[in-house]
């Protein structure tokens, strides 16, 4: 099993998302996946240029000559691809989202009709895949990932591919802390870890396995003040500079 991982954190390993996605890859890993990690900060990929040439002029192949001419081939071949970004303005980030819309190359332009609504076939037959989604959030609340995982569904029908469930972890900011504190949060790596093990062994993952993922860290309030605490502080000692 191939499993292609794409982390779009500007933190890259040392952020919140990979907190939960490390341990979620290493439970990949311990079933026996092959396990790639890329991250989007280290790739050079350009924004799609919308001019439809890798549809027309060059069938599969985008004009521009980055990151993306292998990445789309390494998706069509994985088994599982990964995304890993954390949450900015209701959705995935800039870097994951000028990946997602450069993946168009892997489709054809005609219509055909699946499940009641017009799709685009996948080039060269197509390979179905699953898709997870990881992410991390500085809000509280869980609906905060809604507008995420509803793209991210969208993106899996019209890529033909499987959506997997996700691995949701709200005030993350706290999670980072309170791991670094020597807080009992250990539980939530260990449910990631377990979400991969089952990916890999069962085609799905838990609810419950997820919920632990998710769980509550400290009171909405308590979480509300540290968080306007520490800005205040940073504030406060620029102001002093």
């Amino acid at each position: 099993m191939k499993v292609l991982a794409i982390n779009s954190s500007p933190h890259k390993d040392k952020s919140t998302t990979s907190l939960i996605l490390d341990p979620f890859l290493e439970g990949l890993k311990d079933e026996g996946a092959e396990i790639e990690l890329h991250y989007a900060s280290d790739l050079k990929v350009n924004p799609c240029l919308g001019d439809f040439g890798c549809w027309i002029k060059t069938p599969g192949k985008c004009i521009q000559n980055d990151d993306m001419n292998w990445i789309d081939q390494k998706i069509e071949q994985t088994d599982i691809l990964v995304l890993a970004s954390p949450v900015y303005c209701d959705g995935v980030n800039g870097p994951m989202k000028t990946i997602l819309d450069r993946t168009i190359t892997l489709t054809l332009p005609f219509f055909e009709i699946v499940d009641d609504h017009l799709r685009h076939p996948p080039r060269n037959g197509g390979k179905q895949s699953k898709i997870a989604l990881v992410s991390n959030c500085g809000f509280w609340e869980m609906d905060n990932f809604n507008p995420m995982i509803t793209h991210i569904k969208a993106f899996c029908k019209n890529s033909h591919s499987e959506f997997a469930g996700a691995l949701l972890r709200p005030h993350g900011p706290a999670f980072q802390n309170m791991m670094e504190m020597g807080v009992p949060v250990k539980d939530v790596q260990d449910a990631a870890m377990e979400a991969g093990r089952q990916l890999a062994k069962d085609g799905e993952m838990s609810e419950e396995t997820l919920s632990t993922v998710s769980r509550e860290l400290l009171p909405r309030e308590m979480y509300m003040q540290i968080v306007n605490q520490h800005f205040q502080e940073e504030l406060n000692k620029l102001e002093k500079g």
